[in-house]
């Protein structure tokens, strides 16, 4: 499967706004509602792209860690399996250097890290040790990046038509509305399916659709979850990812966040403790692009010392999605409060 420009146009779109409606979409990129509509179905199909909502992890609310997992070589494939049915651990990637699997891990409060996680990480066979950094700010994620196939009058237009849901999570003055337990069973609907509706949401979960829909407004104003829209990385021009460990000086995190942003590669950064104190994680053309981008660095951010590059050689689980080995997803999802849902959703 090949992806044409209107699919990257309409990838980008629902980057932008991941909840728009196709009348709305169909206004701006200049095609008709139930062709965008049939097109996005054929993307997921074809497991190229999909929306999905993500616990947003953010230090002030909850506790987002980074470990770094060693284990048995023969058996690294059952660990792998092993760790993918956490729905804690949203991310597993496997690296070509220093550590054999890399994790995100999402809890709410570094008590339930330290005595609910960590004790089933311990009871997975063939994991021999592992490491772990913690989130202290995030600072850019995967929810602001961009392909940038659309004008700037597109993109500006989206953004206008835009939810709540699409404001920046991590924004200093966000302020993160705690949800009643009857509203978490939506957050694995949302994590299967962004753009979920109220009426299936209200199918799904057995509640009357005035309920369903009072609750998902909730949900969606509650700055708890990050909305977006993914793409499977072979076809986003961007092959290769790279994860860079820093130290930044201190009281120069945010200038060297600043400076970041402007650098459409990005994909994640934020401060951590542990042996370094800030991350970066990109997307890149090519590996002879690493070097380049370490040059582009040192430059903008004075006084960075880059201690530790790891290239990624696989991503076996992207917040929450299982992907296939060419990055496509397989549309298995494992969603935070799964054991909410009916039996029947």
């Amino acid at each position: 499967m090949e992806l044409s420009e209107e699919d990257l146009r309409l990838i980008n779109a629902l980057q932008i706004s991941p909840r728009i409606s196709w009348s709305d979409a169909g206004e701006v990129l200049g095609v008709h509602a139930t062709t965008l509509a049939a097109r996005w179905d054929r993307l997921k199909a074809a497991g190229a792209a999909w929306t999905t909502a993500h616990l947003m992890g953010d230090p002030k609310n909850m506790c987002l860690a980074m470990v770094d997992i060693d284990c048995e070589m023969d058996l690294r494939p059952q660990v792998t399996a092993a760790l993918a049915e956490l729905p804690e651990v949203i991310t597993i990637e496997e690296a070509a250097s220093n550590r054999d699997l890399t994790l995100t891990v999402i809890t709410q409060d570094l008590d339930q890290f330290s005595t609910s996680l960590l004790p089933r990480l311990k009871e997975v066979r063939g994991l021999t040790k592992y490491h772990t950094s913690l989130c202290t700010r995030i600072h850019t994620s995967g929810y602001a990046w961009r392909l940038n196939v659309l004008t700037k009058g597109e993109q500006q237009a989206l953004r206008a038509m835009a939810g709540p849901e699409s404001a920046n999570p991590s924004a200093p003055d966000a302020i993160v509305v705690p949800l009643p337990e009857s509203h978490l069973a939506l957050i694995p609907l949302l994590s299967r399916d962004g753009r979920a509706s109220a009426a299936e949401i209200a199918r799904a979960l057995g509640r009357h659709p005035a309920t369903a829909q009072r609750q998902l407004g909730r949900v969606l104003n509650s700055r708890m979850l990050s909305f977006r829209c993914e793409i499977a990385q072979k076809f986003s021009g961007f092959p290769i990812t790279v994860q860079w460990f820093a130290n930044v000086p201190a009281g120069q995190h945010e200038a060297a966040a600043t400076e970041l942003r402007s650098v459409r590669n990005v994909r994640f950064s934020a401060s951590t403790t542990g042996r370094t104190n800030f991350t970066m994680i990109m997307w890149l053309r090519s590996l002879a692009e690493i070097m380049e981008m370490e040059l582009a660095i040192q430059q903008r951010i004075p006084g960075i010392e880059l201690v530790e590059s790891v290239v990624m050689l696989n991503t076996a689980k992207r917040v929450g999605w299982m992907l296939n080995p060419d990055s496509t997803a397989t549309g298995t999802v494992v969603a935070p409060y799964g054991e909410l849902l009916p039996e029947t959703a």
